[in-house]
C-alpha cells in the first residue's frame, strides 16, 4: 500500500495501525515519505518521520518512491512536489535509512522529461556519495 497525502494512512503511526488491523502476512509497504508530509510541522521535521518510518515499517517495505517537496509561502499551507534537490526532503537521512534495506528498490516518479529524470538521478547519486551509500 502506498500512502497518499489525502487518504489514510496519514502518518507512520496510522500505517502501523492499519497493518495491524489488516493482519495479513502478504500485506506490504510502499514507502513514499513525500506523501506523508501534509503539514508545515512534518515538512520541517521530515528527517524524524523518515527515521520513524524505517524503524517501524522497514522490514515490510517492498519499494520506495523518490521525489521532493517544497513548502511555499502561499496561503493557506501549500506543498508542491518538486524534483529531487529542489525541496526540503532530507535525502541524507532518507538514503542512509534506505541503505539498511539494499533489496528495496528506489524509484523516481512524476517528472516531466528525460532531462528532469537525469537531474533527479544525479541529485540522488550526489547525496548517496556524500553520505557513503552505494546506489
Amino acid at each position: 500500500l502506498e500512502t497518499m497525502p489525502w487518504a489514510y494512512p496519514v502518518s507512520v503511526e496510522s500505517y502501523v495501525e492499519l497493518i495491524e488491523a489488516i493482519d495479513r502476512k502478504a500485506f506490504a509497504v510502499h514507502f513514499d515519505p513525500v506523501n506523508l508530509i501534509n503539514s508545515p510541522e512534518r515538512y520541517f521535521t521530515n528527517a524524524r518521520m523518515i527515521k520513524e518510518g524505517f524503524a517501524q515499517l522497514g522490514p515490510l517495505m517492498k519499494s520506495v518512491h523518490a521525489k521532493d517537496i517544497l513548502l511555499s509561502e502561499n496561503l493557506t499551507t501549500h506543498l508542491d512536489e518538486v524534483r529531487i534537490g529542489l525541496g526540503g526532503l532530507d535525502y541524507w537521512v532518507f538514503l542512509q535509512e534506505l541503505a539498511q534495506y539494499p533489496e528495496v528498490p528506489l524509484m523516481l516518479e512524476h517528472l516531466k522529461s528525460e532531462q528532469e529524470y537525469e537531474l533527479a538521478t544525479k541529485a540522488v547519486r550526489d547525496v548517496a556519495g556524500q553520505v557513503g551509500v552505494e546506489i
